[in-house]
């Protein structure tokens, strides 16, 4: 399955491009602010499917001698990276459009631009949803951060093009503040992306929900009397668990090893865990 992820990796960067394209010419070419904003959001959005495109090979290889537990914290590590740099763009837009706001520039509001902000909106509409369903089928942080940044895409997109309609009835400072709405948007990506991916790397711990759904796959492995503790933390992207079980003290040891191993393997099973830990209590 994992070439459907590099599939997906691959589609967005070559969107990215192609939209970062058509818009940094007709941005050049209308000199508005708000299309420039979105070519260079267009541009983070290259950068972005790039460091994701890596990320996910990264998490994807396997354990090796000094990272023995894998490498899922790649995902989630490059979104937080990726996040940063979405901050420092979206600083520099706003820069640029307060200077155009007290000191405005002519803008041509050509058709094309009308054009290539409508092919925007669509396509980052039908890429979203695409990336939803890659993310939630392979529990991506990666591509669900793409998604979100796609979804702040067709906002933006969509407030651009107010823009440029406002500047056409010769309203020019519209374009201005176009552009700085541009960058509340990539501001807001930047701050979705950051604030779920902090989750993954400061270890959070599992839901109720989820700790309920691991005692009932625990429970119903043959020989398990209770579970008395259980505790779980993100390594990456995936949980490690420490679970204990309890067992009839008069079972060997033998026995006892075999209950662990077995809820071990069943809780492995599980999408969302990389690692579970089995403690047997004798009772």
């Amino acid at each position: 399955m994992p070439h459907r992820l590099k599939r997906a990796t691959n589609v967005a960067l070559a969107i990215n491009i192609f939209l970062f394209i058509i818009k940094a010419i007709v941005g050049v070419l209308s000199n508005s602010i708000a299309v420039i904003s979105e070519a260079l959001n267009s541009f983070t959005d290259i950068l972005v499917s790039i460091g994701i495109k890596i990320a996910v090979k990264i998490s994807r290889d396997k354990p090796d001698e000094k990272h023995q537990f894998g490498h899922n914290a790649a995902q989630p590590l490059a979104a937080f990276m990726l996040s940063v740099f979405a901050f420092v763009v979206g600083i520099n837009i706003i820069e640029e459009s307060f200077k155009r706001l007290f000191n405005p520039e002519k803008v041509h509001a050509i058709p094309t631009v009308y054009v290539v902000l409508a092919v925007t909106i669509v396509t980052k509409v039908i890429l979203n949803r695409y990336q939803l369903k890659i993310a939630k089928m392979f529990n991506s942080p990666a591509i669900r951060a793409a998604s979100v940044d796609s979804m702040n895409d067709v906002l933006a997109s969509a407030i651009a093009l107010c823009g440029v309609i406002g500047v056409a009835f010769n309203l020019a400072y519209f374009d201005s503040i176009g552009g700085i709405l541009v960058a509340m948007f990539v501001f807001k990506s930047g701050y979705e992306v950051a604030r779920e991916n902090l989750d993954y790397l400061m270890g959070r711990s599992a839901t109720q929900d989820f700790d309920r759904k691991v005692k009932e796959i625990t429970m119903s492995v043959k020989g398990v009397l209770g579970v008395n503790d259980l505790r779980s933390h993100y390594v990456g992207n995936k949980f490690h668990i420490e679970i204990h079980i309890e067992v009839d003290k008069d079972h060997s040891t033998t026995v006892s090893h075999r209950i662990g191993t077995d809820v071990k393997f069943a809780l492995e099973e599980m999408e969302e865990v990389q690692k579970a830990f089995v403690h047997v209590d004798p009772v």
